[in-house]
């Protein structure tokens, strides 16, 4: 008998693995394909490989006016995919995540088919071979959700996006999250004439309002069509043309015909073949696993992390909940694992991200005061012809305690983790806008706006502040 047992091998899955190891348990890692999971095969590298290659492609754009000439650029979707697998393959050859797992000592069951619970600490692999342990894990992630619409088998996922064997002439994306958001623009820098659909009154729904219109305009300056607040699709048909589908909007019926339709309309745990209730696991109405905030289920012994809890569903805080997951089946029920400040954003063009709260949150529980700085009047983005966005920061005006920061622009995902580092030790507006950040570099405008915020506050007058004479600081209010 395992000590833990783990199902499934992505981020959440891996950690959990090695952290069970660590603590000397004798630990089990079944999986149903290969070691590494969404984030490696599906998710977040080949996202992002495929957003460099978008980002390539708008910097060739650019370099006529930076007296450069060269003929346009053109995509060899099949040669970028070539380039997709030799990244993954790189990446699983270089981090060896199997290779550290053997190491640690975890017993790894790869390639096992569907995994389920006989019993509350049995599980049996697709081949009939059964596995005993005293606690298990379920970190079996999710997948994209299907709807009851006739022809729904005629669209495709993300997933199958990203493996098209040629660049589609046109597309229409479904749901405007971030996966749908990044699809969009993807494709459209790569030449698709896209169609971003959104059932609610705006895309990125989860975003501050600003950011949500920023990236709309800038979605559709770069000529992708964005319907909002459409009322649903009635009907998918393959024609010899390409995919039909016929949409309601304003109570009228529209057709539209595309070469390819995308789903992104929400994520599913994978959790129905799991067999739960032969091990009492409950779920909620959505189907995700109930979990506390130790990452425990109903039964005591049985925990799950990552997608299948639908607690975050983001590759870092899958990793968290993981280590927790396995530090307290291990050690006992000690870590709480706290959702409060995760970093978020998407590889869109241009890029957005946040932590925090949005301006309507904060406003509803502080008093607030705010700042909003915009690319086109900041030195690094003016000189690399990237004025789109801005920098919005919001702060307590009783504490000066940060409560959010949201961008928009050139950059923006990895700017945002400055103010996450910030907010988690405690800064306070004043504090950050006091640190000299290298000029001139993209971070820098995190200052500006938190300068911003310090004259609003009255702050600059009565203790000194070296940003108050300084040209990298000169905000234009």
């Amino acid at each position: 008998m395992f000590d833990v047992i783990i199902m499934g091998a992505g981020p959440a899955g891996i950690t959990a693995a090695e952290r069970a190891a660590e603590l000397g348990a004798k630990t089990a890692l079944i999986t149903k394909e290969y070691v590494g999971g969404m984030a490696a095969n599906d998710g977040p590298v080949p996202v992002r490989t495929l957003a460099h290659a978008a980002r390539l492609v708008r910097e060739a754009n650019q370099l006529a006016q930076y007296g450069i000439e060269a003929e346009p650029p053109s995509v060899n979707y099949q040669k970028l995919m070539g380039r997709v697998q030799s990244v993954v393959y790189t990446l699983h050859e270089q981090l060896d995540l199997r290779g550290d797992l053997e190491m640690k000592g975890v017993a790894i069951y790869e390639q096992a088919g569907e995994a389920r619970f006989v019993d509350p600490h049995t599980i049996e692999m697709a081949s009939g071979q059964r596995l005993s342990g005293k606690n298990i894990i379920v970190c079996t992630g999710g997948r994209s959700r299907s709807l009851p619409i006739p022809g729904f088998e005629h669209a495709i996922t993300h997933s199958d996006a990203w493996n098209l064997t040629d660049l589609p002439d046109s597309m229409a994306v479904i749901g405007s999250g971030a996966t749908g958001a990044q699809v969009a623009s993807i494709f459209n820098a790569f030449g698709t004439r896209v169609s971003l659909f959104e059932l609610a009154p705006r895309i990125l729904m989860t975003e501050d309002e600003d950011v949500s219109t920023a990236i709309k305009a800038a979605f559709e300056a770069h000529g992708m069509t964005v319907i909002e607040g459409f009322e649903g699709i009635e009907q998918i048909e393959k024609t010899n043309d390409g995919i039909r589908f016929r949409y309601k909007l304003a109570g009228q019926s529209h057709t539209l015909t595309v070469s390819a339709l995308v789903m992104a309309v929400g994520w599913l745990a994978n959790a129905e073949g799991l067999n739960l209730k032969a091990a009492g696991v409950a779920t909620n109405r959505a189907g995700y696993i109930q979990v506390n905030e130790y990452m425990q289920t109903n039964v005591p012994h049985i925990f799950a992390a990552g997608d299948v809890n639908g607690q975050s569903m983001l590759v870092p805080t899958g990793s968290q909940e993981g280590y927790y997951a396995a530090s307290n089946a291990v050690n006992g029920l000690r870590h709480i694992l706290q959702f409060d400040l995760i970093p978020t954003g998407s590889y869109t063009d241009p890029e957005y991200a946040k932590i925090g709260l949005t301006e309507a949150q904060a406003r509803e529980q502080f008093d607030v005061v705010a700042a909003t700085i915009g690319f086109d009047s900041f030195p690094r983005s003016i000189i690399d012809g990237r004025t789109t966005g801005f920098c919005k920061l919001i702060a307590d005006r009783q504490t000066h305690k940060l409560l959010g920061c949201h961008l928009v622009g050139e950059r923006a995902v990895e700017t945002v983790q400055l103010v996450a580092a910030g907010m988690k030790a405690g800064l306070t507006v004043s504090q950050l806008a006091d640190l000299p950040l290298s000029f001139p570099t993209y971070v820098e405008i995190v200052g500006w706006a938190a300068y911003d915020i310090v004259q609003q506050l009255g702050l600059d007058g009565g203790e000194p502040h070296w940003a108050a004479h300084s040209v990298t600081h000169r905000v234009k209010r």
